[in-house]
C-alpha cells in the first residue's frame, strides 16, 4: 500500500508538530499533497479512470480551502507550508 501508518507518521513529524500530529492545517495540507502526487501519477497512465479522476479533484478542492483557511488566519505559516511544500501561489 502507498500509505501506511509508518508514511503518515513521517508526513506528520515532518510538517506538524510532531509525529501525532494529525489535527493542524500544515500536516493535512502535506498528506493532500503526498495523495494528490500519487493520483496524478496513477492517472498518467490510467486516461480513462474517470472514479480517480473525481477523487483527484475533491483532494485538491479539500487542499485549497485548507490553504485558504490558513492564508486567512496566519499568513507566515501559509507561506512556510507552501515553500516547504513547493506549491505554487
Amino acid at each position: 500500500m502507498y500509505l501506511d501508518s509508518a508514511k503518515k507518521e513521517e508526513i506528520f513529524g515532518k510538517y506538524g508538530k510532531s509525529n501525532t500530529d494529525t489535527g493542524s492545517a500544515e500536516s493535512q495540507i502535506a498528506l493532500f499533497s503526498y495523495r494528490i502526487a500519487h493520483l496524478t501519477e496513477h492517472m498518467k497512465a490510467n486516461r480513462k479512470d474517470h472514479s480517480t479522476e473525481r477523487s483527484l479533484t475533491g483532494l485538491v478542492g479539500k487542499r485549497r480551502a485548507l490553504l485558504n483557511y490558513l492564508k486567512a488566519r496566519d499568513i507566515e505559516r501559509y507561506r512556510a507550508i507552501v515553500k516547504a511544500l513547493g506549491l505554487r501561489k
